[in-house]
């Protein structure tokens, strides 16, 4: 089967997409833009989306759920937010079918037309913060710490399974504060969140910082971001958090009584990750033989499989095996065993690393009598005899030494390809051949970093938060800046 799949260098894109459908994640819809998460990709996002539920409510969180329709005006209230979504709504006009009375099918009602029409949500500000407004009345109401896992619609024209599809699996998390300060430093809490998931479960580098105001979310203050890195060069954006000010607020008039008796106005931040993550965690491990995912959230953690002639030396194996199963299990350890005789052996190894399995196991009648089982890993694909005594434990370490050799191989990949540049060409070259982070000055214009994106298609990734103050001068116009910023290609 490894064989079907294209190669990085061949096509890069071509790759992805063969990953994505031949490694079981996911498959084209019937509706255009849309995508079916198969059982092997939603396992996956199941695994992700359970872990950062753990760390959301140990931080104080709690979910809840609101409507899937939002009503038109609500948009229209925050005058940044539906210029920065208006573009990508779906709007539902109409509320009943009838059979065409000339025979054509199904057509819509005219009759049953809405007196307004809702949009499917992009995101969920508006209608939240609608309700906030009978939530909130006095200082003791404060904070509000609700994250939603729910789906959203944003109609694009140009899909990618997992990476931008007109509907996608995410969180969103909005909460509301007495002060400034608070919601400020909930925004930063959040995106702590998303970078020690990223690194520690996904095992994907990243760097945290802020956007510019011509990326920034549409109604925020200030958006800050995780940006990742791909084996093609160009960047992902992981997840945002963003201090919203107290836009959506007055916007929607929600207001407190302080401690002083007076009147104010909610401090607000919203967040989110979603199924955009598979994608960039494909894109950031993979190889040309198929998936290789980190041992932490992959669906399946260990696979074994056996090796026999007939019924009597296959009884033997399932004996020992039913042994280590539940040894493994014990452990908290993911594990299947794969004793369909219809395959051969050696079609459950191709299968099992194209779906990026960390470890595989092999035991066959002379390992038994040996004591022995053979153990190959997903991310070296090194293999060697290992003892059954305290096999279980022995795995245990190996996932957790093949969770940190995947991440260490993409922080170096991401460390060598961020390239500091002091002229344009050296931007453009560097671009062009190499790819990655460019960290260059700008002057700090909207109208230089335009130019600079519609030149060279590189947008400012972010400013990293760890940056330290340098004097230079922009690559572009040679006007003085008083630091680097982080330009790349991206997805």
């Amino acid at each position: 089967m490894a064989e079907a799949i294209t190669s990085r260098e061949q096509d890069y894109s071509q790759w992805y997409n063969d990953l994505i459908l031949k490694g079981g994640l996911a498959d084209y819809s019937a509706v255009r833009g849309c995508m079916v998460i198969k059982p092997y990709g939603f396992a996956l996002w199941e695994n992700m989306r359970d872990q950062l539920d753990r760390m959301f409510k140990e931080t104080g969180h709690v979910n809840a759920y609101f409507p899937l329709f939002i009503p038109k005006s609500f948009l229209s209230r925050e005058a940044a937010h539906v210029e920065g979504f208006a573009k990508e709504c779906a709007v539902v006009t109409h509320y009943r079918l009838k059979n065409d009375p000339n025979g054509g099918g199904v057509v819509v009602d005219p009759e049953a037309k809405l007196e307004e029409e809702l949009i499917v949500r992009p995101t969920s500000e508006t209608i939240i913060w609608n309700t906030y407004k009978d939530w909130i009345q006095s200082y003791r109401d404060l904070p509000i710490l609700v994250n939603q896992w729910a789906n959203v619609v944003r109609w694009e024209m140009r899909t990618r399974l997992f990476l931008r599809t007109a509907e996608f699996l995410w969180q969103e998390g909005h909460t509301a504060h007495a002060t400034a300060d608070e919601a400020v430093i909930e925004t930063r809490k959040m995106l702590d969140v998303y970078a020690q998931f990223a690194e520690e479960w996904m095992a994907v580098p990243v760097i945290k910082g802020v956007k510019t105001a011509n990326e920034r979310f549409a109604g925020a203050v200030d958006t800050y971001c995780i940006e990742a890195l791909m084996q093609d060069g160009k960047a992902l954006q992981a997840g945002t958090s963003h201090f919203l000010g107290q836009n959506f607020a007055k916007a929607f008039d929600v207001k407190f009584s302080d401690k002083e008796n007076k009147l104010e106005y909610v401090w607000a931040t919203s967040w989110g990750v979603s199924t955009r993550l598979i994608g960039g965690l494909v894109m950031a491990h993979s190889d040309d033989q198929g998936l290789i995912l980190p041992p932490k959230i992959a669906p399946l953690q260990v696979v074994i499989v056996p090796i026999f002639k007939n019924d009597v030396e296959k009884g033997m194996i399932d004996n020992k095996v039913a042994e280590i199963i539940q040894n493994l299990k014990d452990l908290g350890i993911r594990v299947k065993y794969d004793d369909q005789d219809n395959v051969r052996p050696g079609w459950k190894f191709a299968e099992y690393e194209l779906k990026g399995v960390p470890v595989r196991m092999a035991i066959g009648p002379r390992d038994l009598s040996n004591n022995v089982v053979e153990i190959a890993r997903r991310d070296t694909k090194q293999k060697q005899s290992v003892t059954m005594d305290g096999i279980a434990f022995y795995v245990q370490a190996l996932l957790d030494e093949i969770q940190l050799n995947i991440f260490e191989k993409a922080r170096r990949y991401r460390d060598e390809h961020i390239t500091r540049v002091n002229t344009w060409d050296e931007f453009v070259e560097t671009l062009q051949n190499k790819g990655g982070f460019v960290s260059a000055h700008w002057d700090g214009t909207a109208e230089t970093e335009e130019e600079i994106k519609t030149k060279t298609k590189a947008t400012i990734r972010c400013i990293p938060l760890d940056n330290e103050p340098e004097e230079g001068t922009c690559i572009l116009t040679g006007k003085p800046s008083t630091q680097r910023v982080l330009f790349a290609l991206a997805y």
